[in-house]
């Protein structure tokens, strides 16, 4: 599936704020501080209502030169009414705010916990880069709406029909060119707003692909430096940001032709109704009290319809955003256990066998990484995996701890179908040492603590002196302290490995899987880490793959692979004397003295 399929698959409806129902799941949670932000919202919007009524008093008591008894009481209302407006608008905001942040963070958490048990299938077939814009960007964009624009939007929608139907009590001679106005703003802000929310999606998207390429240059500066390419890089990266920005230029525009077309509207309404509010005044219909007090809260259900414009376009904004962050919600891996998982026993003997499995990769399904593949490995055997690259080696670790399943065929150990397990359970009986290693932006000791969390300082020691790696790690500032960077930027490839070591011999796994696991090491550090290695896979079941044959020779047997297949089995003087691929990968390596 193309990177367009993530857009169109798991997606709620569009073009509808029935996305913003993604919110609620999280809002509703916090009935509360929702239940306290509705009410400050309601207080602070009727207060808002009533203040016009008291400058009105204020203007009528002075003109009828009232006593001052009456100015000190309009004055004592008047000030009531701005201390509780100003406490309810501020209550509001720190209740609408907290929620903003609460459900943003939990919204965030519940992506990442989804995420994190999807199977490398799904990251294959989607691009990492834009799942992280949605995890970071699009949370953003919820966290203001609501933590914000929702109030707003709310506030104005109170403030525009409370004060609609007051004005239509209090004076429904007036309101006539009101009803007359709303009409056509309400049916052109819903229809522009479409408009706006099918572009706002765009853009997201558009956004998405700037960060995907930035992150993607970035983590290769030191390839598209060695080869000078900064200016193409460059240019690349501007085509994006130029994409992004001609659709946003699209939607601003629109924005800004609705914004001007309700403004317009409304403030022509305000404009007949001054003008007709003068002559009721000057025929002595209205008092120059009730004709400001008109005005004002006019001006006030005017500006609410106005800003409702902007509001609505942020809320399809939001609707998109809600949308984009519902499909990594419902994102399902098409790896999972069954509804009754076959339990693992307490001990694991490390029995693996490949059952003619037959593999394809989702991106590759013309092209079958595995075929007809049957291989035994006996428990505490080591096993290595040999051939030339593309022949499926690393695959069979993949399928070995369950990242994909094999369209036939079955995977198993002790006999279990791996298929028919918990796959977090059957996973804490393997050590994996990757050739691409990883390291986490932490402690050199919470690096190798991540074999097996709960270990002991002594034992994160242990794992080290048995690595090599104890030399450079008491060299370093802080020791075992020492922050690492992300990706472990301040080791060297070789140190980065040793750490890798270690976390797997911390691991104490009954199954260990070896991946390149001291290409990166220099020839001394190699032949220390490979005695160590040779001393962890005592008793236990090892499959290890080797580009470099030297690694190989005292295995119990090697498997020699190629298109997928077990073309030749044996140890390693058998498959010289046989000949074939071996034969051929060892004379490049050691030379033609090996027949």
């Amino acid at each position: 599936m193309s990177d367009s399929g993530m857009r169109e698959e798991h997606q709620p409806p569009k073009g509808k704020l029935v996305n913003l129902r993604t919110l609620w799941t999280f809002v509703g949670v916090y009935k509360l501080q929702l239940f306290l932000a509705t009410v400050f919202l309601l207080i602070a919007a009727t207060t808002v209502l009533i203040l016009p009524t008291a400058i009105g008093r204020i203007i009528d008591t002075a003109n009828s030169g009232g006593g001052e008894d009456g100015g000190q009481g309009i004055a004592i209302f008047f000030t009531t009414i701005i201390l509780v407006m100003a406490t309810a608008t501020a209550m509001r905001f720190y209740f609408v705010s907290w929620l903003g942040e609460r459900v943003v963070a939990d919204i965030r958490k519940a992506v990442y916990e989804r995420l994190i048990t999807l199977s490398p299938e799904y990251f294959e077939e989607n691009r990492p880069g834009e799942i992280v814009s949605r995890l970071t960007a699009d949370t953003t964009l919820v966290q203001t709406i609501v933590g914000s624009s929702f109030s707003v939007w709310a506030r104005n929608i109170l403030i525009a029909i409370g004060g609609t139907g007051w004005l239509l009590v209090t004076a429904p001679e007036q309101m006539r060119y009101m009803i007359i106005i709303v009409p056509p703003i309400l049916f052109f802000v819903v229809y522009m707003g479409r408009r706006v929310r099918k572009l706002s999606r765009s853009s997201q998207d558009k956004v998405a692909d700037v960060g995907v390429r930035a992150n993607e240059s970035l983590s290769a500066l030191n390839i598209v430096q060695a080869f000078t390419q900064e200016k193409f890089e460059s240019r690349r990266f501007g085509v994006h940001v130029d994409d992004a920005f001609d659709v946003a230029k699209r939607r601003i525009k629109i924005r800004a032709i609705l914004t001007f077309v309700i403004m317009f509207l409304v403030f022509a309404g305000i404009a007949a109704l001054m003008f007709n509010g003068l002559q009721s005044v000057s025929t002595g219909k209205l008092s120059s009290g009730e004709m400001t007090t008109f005005l004002i809260r006019s001006i006030f259900v005017a500006s609410s319809f106005a800003s409702l414009t902007e509001v609505y376009s942020e809320l399809q904004r939001a609707a998109g955003a809600a949308g984009r962050l519902a499909e990594l919600l419902t994102a399902e891996s098409t790896i999972k256990a069954p509804k009754n998982p076959i339990p693992l026993p307490k001990t694991m003997k490390g029995d693996i066998h490949f059952d003619h499995v037959t593999f394809h990769y989702p991106s590759k399904k013309n092209i079958a990484a595995l075929i007809d593949f049957d291989l035994h490995v006996k428990p505490g055997e080591t096993v290595a995996l040999v051939g030339p690259s593309g022949a499926g080696k690393s695959t069979v670790l993949q399928l070995l701890l369950r990242f994909y399943d094999p369209q036939s065929g079955s995977v198993t150990i002790d006999g279990i179908d791996l298929s028919k397990t918990e796959p977090t359970e059957f996973r804490k009986h393997i050590a994996l040492v990757p050739q691409d290693t990883i390291i986490f932006a932490d402690s050199v000791a919470e690096n190798i603590r991540y074999g097996r969390f709960g270990a002991s300082d002594e034992e994160v020691r242990a794992a080290a002196v048995s690595a090599e790696a104890l030399a450079f790690i008491e060299d370093a500032p802080e020791g075992f302290d020492t922050f690492l960077g992300e990706r472990g930027t301040r080791l060297s490839g070789g140190q980065r490995q040793r750490i890798a070591i270690a976390r797997g011999i911390l691991r104490d796994a009954p199954i260990l899987l070896l991946d390149e696991a001291t290409s990166a090491l220099d020839a001394e550090s190699e032949l220390r880490v490979q005695e160590a290695l040779e001393h962890l896979m005592e008793g236990r079941t090892t499959l290890v793959i080797a580009h470099r044959l030297a690694t190989v020779k005292k295995v119990d047997r090697i498997v020699v692979m190629d298109g997928g297949r077990i073309v030749a089995e044996g140890t390693h003087d058998e498959l010289v004397a046989q000949g074939g691929i071996y034969k051929r990968l060892a004379d490049l390596q050691f030379g033609s003295s090996t027949a």
